[in-house]
C-alpha cells in the first residue's frame, strides 16, 4: 500500500469518527434516556411485586388470624374488616358466605355468591367456586333442570372444577331418576386421570349404591 492510499485511509476514519462523535453528541442523550428508563422500569418493577406480595402476605395473616376466632360474629367482624379486592376480596367473601349459611342466613349467602360468581375483576377459578357452592346450597330451592343449567358450564373441559361440577351433575340425575346416566357419569369420574383420590372413592361408593358394577 503506498504512502498516499494510508493517507487517504487515515483521513477516512478520521472521518468516520468525527461523524460518530458529532451523531453521539447530537442523539446520545437518547440513548441515555433509554437506559435510565429500562433500569428505572426493572427497579419500579420489582417495587411493585415486591409490594404485592406484602400485600398478599399481610392479607393471608389477617384471614388467618380472623379464622381463629371461635364464634363466627367475631370471625365476621373481623373477615369484613380486611381491606381486600379482587380474589383474595372474592375469598374473603365467601368466607363470609360460610358462616352466614351457618347462622341460617341463606338468602344472604346465595346473594354473596351470585356476587362473586358474576364479578369480572375475579378469576375463572373463584368464579367457578363461587358457583358451584351457589348450585350446591341452593339445591332445595332449583329444580333439577335450573341446577343441571347452572352446573353444565362448570363441567366444561379445562374448567378448574370439572370433576366436582360433573359429580354433582350425577347427582341431578339421581335425582331425576336416571340411574344408567348417573353410573356411567360416576364411572367416568372414577376413571379420569385428573379425579383425586376422595373424590374417586366417593363416586365409586354411588356406583355401588345405585346397582352398579365397582371395576
Amino acid at each position: 500500500m503506498s504512502d498516499t492510499d494510508s493517507f487517504i485511509n487515515e483521513v477516512t476514519e478520521e472521518v468516520r469518527k468525527d461523524q460518530l462523535f458529532a451523531l453521539m453528541r447530537r442523539y446520545g442523550w437518547i440513548a441515555i434516556l433509554l437506559v435510565l428508563v429500562l433500569v428505572g422500569g426493572a427497579a419500579f418493577r420489582e417495587y411493585r411485586l415486591a409490594s404485592q406480595r406484602a400485600e398478599a402476605q399481610a392479607t393471608g395473616d389477617a384471614i388467618l388470624t380472623a379464622l381463629q376466632a371461635e364464634d363466627a360474629q367475631t370471625r365476621v367482624a373481623q373477615l369484613s374488616e380486611i381491606p381486600a379486592d379482587g380474589d383474595a376480596g372474592a375469598l374473603v367473601a365467601m368466607l363470609i358466605a360460610a358462616d352466614d349459611g351457618a347462622a341460617g342466613q341463606d338468602g344472604l349467602v346465595r346473594a354473596q355468591l351470585e356476587q362473586i360468581a358474576s364479578d369480572p375483576k375475579v378469576s375463572q377459578r373463584i368464579a367457578h367456586l363461587a358457583a358451584l357452592k351457589l348450585a350446591m346450597s341452593a339445591s332445595a330451592e332449583m329444580t333439577p333442570e335450573e341446577r343441571l343449567v347452572a352446573l353444565s358450564p362448570l363441567a366444561t373441559p379445562g374448567a378448574p372444577y370439572r370433576l366436582l361440577a360433573e359429580e354433582q351433575i350425577a347427582m341431578v340425575e339421581v335425582a331425576q331418576g336416571n340411574n344408567d346416566a348417573a353410573i356411567e357419569r360416576f364411572d367416568l369420574i372414577a376413571n379420569d386421570i385428573e379425579v383425586t383420590a376422595g373424590l374417586r372413592q366417593r363416586a365409586l361408593d354411588m356406583i355401588v349404591v345405585l346397582g352398579g358394577q365397582n371395576e
